[in-house]
């Protein structure tokens, strides 16, 4: 039954391991390959350990959160801000259909979303200075920062992403991996560079995600960054185990041949390959096929699955960016509405419904934060080509959980859906509210290779007001 909205406005081994051949150390560090640098699973569990800072206490209201990033600037006026009164060439081809929060509609083809907004609260109020480029508008989403430049893609000066700066801050445990990008490396256009956002920047590349890139959708899905030797039981294993373990010790007390045996990062990442949750959350077909078809039989849906899976197994931040190019699912500048009507919205509808049953149905919503992003929102007026064009001036975006005001709508468009009316909200405010969700002081200083500091969100808001 519908409910009554809530509307807010205000402003490598010894030597003596030889004798088992098939188990080699580079095989480990090869399983453990584990970013778009080149550096081994120990490497990266090694600097981020060396980098690890105190941070002053703030008491996060969410554990984890999943940012499902609609790449290429999904279009809010056929989505959940539609304008029903206006003009035929602002309207578009789609009608609202109600939702759980009274007064106020989704559209059509998202059904099952309008079975779900008491869960959310709907931010209409979005709108950057930066300009309409995919890749300073995608920073500028994920990062807070505005990099003021018309594209390019990203830089090791960059800020980073917020999973970088989790996977610092507010480390997961040993066994699981803090921050996880999939199913695509964004590409500023196809054949173009890797989109801005996704990375730990100035951090270094030892906070850079652990990329899953192989489609989950795929029978043969298998996550080979995380795959030890198949004819390696796991008694073998165990036993290996147990001796590095008995090595460690005795090298304590022998410095002078502690160079040739495992150090503590090594042992931690022998340990994350071999940990049964780490593995187990990525066998998606561990659920059901029912479950599997509820969140849609594409990769989206299927991603949106592992997502939720890996925040189970305790992943503390997981971004999936909907799309391999920024051109090539939610950028409509022609054909939008076929595209929304028979792909995109149907598949979002899906991952995303199901995503906050889940959550719910085990209890999980309250300490999990969900964020629907986008660059930027698509203009009011349809083109000739029966789309629309990149809009920064106003579009809306999705939050739930993690401490988020549930059924509530926050900020107002015009009545073409072309600027705030009210509350304008800015990519850095919302930035900054994830962060104090997630525990963080968004005007904590981090530091970058030269020791210089830089503030993690140095414009931004916390929206207070949509903080339960």
């Amino acid at each position: 039954m519908p409910i009554a909205k809530r509307s807010i406005s205000s402003p490598g081994f010894p030597h003596g391991l030889k004798r088992e051949p098939r188990f080699h150390r580079r095989e480990i560090l090869r399983a453990g390959a584990a970013s778009a640098f080149g550096l081994t699973l120990p490497q990266w569990l090694s600097n981020r350990a060396s980098h690890a800072t105190a941070l002053e206490s703030i008491a996060p209201r969410a554990d984890r959160c999943l940012v499902l990033f609609l790449n290429g600037g999904p279009s809010h006026l056929d989505m959940w801000d539609m304008k029903p009164q206006g003009p035929v060439d602002i309207r578009g081809e789609f009608n609202p259909i109600a939702s759980t929060l009274v007064g106020e509609p989704v559209c059509e083809h998202l059904p099952r979303l309008a079975k779900n907004m008491h869960h959310v609260t709907l931010i209409r109020s979005m709108n950057h200075s930066v300009n309409n480029s995919h890749a300073a508008a995608v920073y500028a989403a994920l990062t807070g920062h505005d990099r003021g430049e018309l594209g390019g893609g990203a830089k090791p000066t960059d800020h980073p992403s917020p999973g970088s700066v989790l996977a610092k801050l507010r480390p997961s445990g040993g066994k699981s991996l803090p921050y996880i990008a999939l199913p695509y490396k964004t590409k500023e256009g196809a054949g173009g560079p890797l989109q801005p956002g996704f990375l730990a920047g100035f951090m270094g590349p030892a906070y850079d995600p652990f990329w899953v890139l192989n489609d989950p959708n795929a029978p043969e899905f298998k996550v080979q960054n995380l795959s030890l030797p198949t004819d390696i039981p796991p008694d073998r294993l165990r036993e290996r185990s147990q001796l590095l373990s008995g090595l460690g010790r005795s090298m304590q007390a022998q410095p002078e041949a502690s160079l040739g045996a495992m150090d503590s990062f090594q042992h931690q990442a022998f340990e994350l390959l071999t940990s049964k949750a780490a593995q187990e959350a990525f066998q998606l077909e561990r659920e059901d096929s029912a479950t599997r078809d509820r969140y849609g039989r594409n990769i989206y849906g299927q991603s949106t699955l592992l997502g939720r899976r890996l925040l189970e197994a305790g992943t503390r931040f997981v971004t999936l960016s909907w799309a391999p190019d920024a051109n090539a699912t939610w950028d409509t500048h022609g054909n939008n509405f076929n595209a929304l009507k028979n792909t995109l919205l149907p598949q979002f509808d899906a991952a995303f419904s199901s995503l906050l049953e889940d959550l719910v149905e085990r209890g999980m919503l309250e300490r999990t934060l969900v964020a629907v992003l986008g660059d930027f929102g698509r203009t009011p007026k349809i083109n000739n080509n029966a789309g629309r064009d990149h809009w920064n001036a106003c579009y809306s975006i999705l939050l739930a959980g993690g401490g988020i005001q549930a059924g509530t709508i926050y900020g107002a468009s015009d009545r073409t859906g072309g600027l705030p009316i009210e509350s304008p909200v800015t990519p850095g405010d919302v930035i900054a509210t994830v962060y104090r969700l997630l525990g963080v002081d968004s005007t904590y200083q981090l530091y970058d290779a030269l020791g210089r500091p830089h503030e993690v969100v140095p414009k931004g808001r916390i929206l207070t007001e949509i903080i339960a």
